[in-house]
Order: C-alpha cells, then structure tokens, then sequence
C-alpha cells in the first residue's frame, strides 16, 4: 500500500486505535443495525394499519420524539452524574424488552396503531437518556484531538447500519413479517450492552469529573449557551433544519407507496441510497482534526436544502436514489459539523447537558414538525413534504448567514482599516 495512501486511512479511522472505542463502536454497529431495523418495519407497520396515512406516520415520528422536548436536559444532567457506562447499559436492555414484546405482538396478529404509538414512546423516553450519554462517552474514551473522528466515525457506523438496516428489513417484510425484522432488531440491541459490560472492566482513557447533577446544573448549562452566539447560533438552524429537512422516514415511506406505487422493497432502497451518501459524508467529516466553522455548518445545511428540494422532483425510482446519495452526503455532514462544533465548543464537566440541549432541539424539532410534514405529504403528496423540508432548510441557513455577515459588519465598523472576511 502506498505510504500516502496508509497516512489517509491512518487519519480517517485513527479513533479506532483506541481498543475502548473499538469494543464500543462494535456494540454499537449491533445496536444501530438494530435501530434502523426497527424504523423501517415500524413505519411500514404504521402505513399498514393506517391505510397509507401520513398523518398517522408523522404522529409516529412526533410520539418517538417528543420526549426530547420535556426529559431531554434530565437526560443530559444524569449523563454528567452517572457512570455513562452503566446508562448505555440500562438503555440497550430496555430497548431489546420494548422490541422484543412489541415483536410478540405483531407476530400473534394482535397489534393496533395505539400499540406501536405506545411502543415508540417508550424508545423515544430510552433514547432521551442513551443520546447524550453516549454522544458525551466519545470524550471519556478518546483523548481530544481524536474526538472529531471518534465521533464521525460514530456517525459512519449509523450509516453503514442505515445501509444494511433497511435493505434488510425491506427484504425481510416483503417475504416474511414485520414481526420477524422486530424480533431481529430486540436481539441486536443486546449488542451494546455487551460492549458496556467489558468497557466496565477498562480504565477510560480520558475520564471526566462527573458533576452533581443538580437542578443549578441544568440552570447553568441554559445560561452558558445563551452567552454563546457560536453555540447558540447553531441550535437556532438545527432547529429549522432538522426540524423540516430531516423527516425522510415520512417523506419517503409515502414516495415509495404512494408516488411509485411499490412495497417496504423500495423504501428500503430508497433509505439505503441516502445513506450510502451519508457513509460518505460521515467518513469525509471523520478527517477533521478541527472545530468546524459557522460557514462549514450553514454551507452543509444549504446543500441538504438544495439536495432535498431536487429529490422532490425525481420523475421515477431510479432517478430518486442516484439524487439521494448526495443528499444523503450532505445531510450527514451538516449533522457533523453542528454536533462537533456544539461538542468541541462545551467544558467536560456537564458535556452531557450541553449536548442534550442539542439533542432537545436536533431530536426534539421532529415532534413539532413530523405531523406538518406528514400532513402536507397527504393533502399535497410526497413531493410537496420534500420540497417543503428543502426550502425552509435554504431559508434558515441563509437567515443565519446573512445574520453572521451583518454582524461582523457591526464589529469592523469600530476597527477601521479592517476589511470582512
């Protein structure tokens, strides 16, 4: 191999010579192999007892998400107090029960709408918890100039799951059962218990003074970003853009059913040619060494809007996934850069409640706009929710760009002689 080439790959999977990360990044390509086997069959599941009602899928969405917007700073303060270790544990466990009893269901023929609403509330509530441990853990088990690669590299495990997951589970409910893929997705969520349960026995590389995790914590958190335009600015357009351009479980689910008139195949395909974009994306941002500037940021959301809008207008199925490998690309890569510059940008001792409030509006905006969007999907079509998602996503990146020029313009009108960059 070329040394070039060796000093390439060096840089873009150096987290993975840390053995810790290797032993978690395993459990978790088990446990998010497992995630995206439950999203597709759960969504499929929703249409079907619904009658293909987008309404009902974005209320899905909206119920798995909603947590986020009254636990998710909960989630974050426990994160800074207790051994994150042991709450991946807790979650793994309780995700692998909720699957393996809603599987049970399906399989006997006995479930009801009500039923996997009840289901997906309950990993929305996991969820709450495991996202800022495990977002937070990345720091504790790599030391800082590896944590922007330890966590896209955590992000390309997502998508090599998000690649395998729905092709997967699209083939299996098309010659089996949703029930099956949910009894599939209970066993791989007992993957990254597993890894927990090994890392218990090994020193962390880089460990955190955990705080106490009080309700002044939370307090203090809220006060640090509002004085922080370079974090609070990226919250505010993640919002929006996570919000609308981040609901391709809704938009695609009914492009496949309703605009090309195919089965859980397709939308399978569908989400594998987004993530095979989102691969790429995620192993791009894994060579950053850096905290990704604001402009890295808004340029990343500006393509998913761009991208998103051109996917609406894909005339068959062939055409939509070629179009859903760049969006895909960019979609990831604006994730990245918001959640490194939010992570790189936040003090180790309460890591965990910044990065939950990032989780609270990232995760969180879905509950609000879900049913939007599945209800514009509806009334309007498939298409109409992505191009919805796409143009607010052009609109919030742009506000915010014009909003940072304006204000260099007010600091370097006291600083003559200094030209904008």
């Amino acid at each position: 191999m070329s040394p070039v080439i060796a000093r390439q790959l060096q840089q873009t999977f150096r987290a993975l010579s840390v053995p810790a990360y290797r032993i978690f990044a395993t459990g978790q390509l088990l446990g998010t192999l497992g995630f995206w086997l439950q999203t597709t069959a759960v969504n499929w599941l929703v249409l079907e007892l619904t009658g293909d009602s987008g309404s009902a899928l974005g209320l899905s969405l909206a119920i798995q998400f909603g947590p986020y917007l009254f636990f998710s700073l909960q989630g974050g303060k426990i994160a800074d107090a207790v051994d994150k270790r042991l709450i991946l544990m807790a979650c793994s466990l309780a995700s692998a029960a909720v699957a393996g009893v809603l599987a049970v269901v399906v399989l006997a023929g006995s479930a009801e709408v009500w039923m996997v609403y009840l289901a997906v509330f309950v990993f929305g509530c996991v969820s709450v918890l495991e996202g800022p441990a495990r977002q937070a853990f990345y720091s504790e088990i790599v030391e800082p100039e590896a944590l922007p690669n330890a966590v896209s590299l955590g992000s390309a495990i997502f998508n090599v799951s998000r690649i395998a997951g729905p092709a997967i589970a699209g083939l299996l409910i098309a010659v089996t059962s949703t029930g099956t893929v949910l009894a599939l997705n209970a066993a791989a969520f007992l993957g990254p218990a597993a890894a927990c349960i090994v890392l218990l026995r090994r020193k962390l590389s880089n460990p955190v003074k955990r705080s106490a995790g009080t309700e002044g914590g939370i307090r203090e958190s809220l006060r640090y970003v509002a004085g922080r335009p370079d974090l609070l600015g990226v919250l505010i357009v993640t919002l929006f853009v996570g919000g609308f351009a981040f609901n391709f479980p809704v938009t695609l689910s009914l492009l496949a059913k309703t605009e090309f008139a195919t089965g859980a195949d397709t939308f399978g395909l569908l989400l594998t040619a987004l993530a095979v974009g989102a691969l790429a994306g995620a192993l791009a941002s894994g060579r950053r060494s850096g905290r990704p500037g604001v402009y890295t940021v808004l340029g990343a959301g500006m393509a998913l809007g761009i991208t998103t809008t051109v996917v609406g207008f894909a005339p068959n199925l062939t055409t939509a996934m070629i179009l859903l490998v760049p969006t895909g690309f960019a979609m990831v890569y604006f994730a990245q850069a918001a959640n490194q510059r939010v992570q790189m940008g936040a003090p180790g001792d309460f890591r965990g409640r910044i990065l939950s409030l990032y989780l609270l509006v990232f995760l969180g905006s879905t509950a609000i706009f879900a049913p939007l969007v599945g209800w514009v999907c509806e009334e309007f079509g498939a298409r109409s929710g992505l191009w919805l998602g796409g143009v607010v996503a052009i609109l919030a990146t742009t506000a915010a760009w014009l909003g940072k020029r304006a204000r260099l313009r007010r600091q370097l009108a006291v600083l003559p002689g200094k030209a904008m960059p």
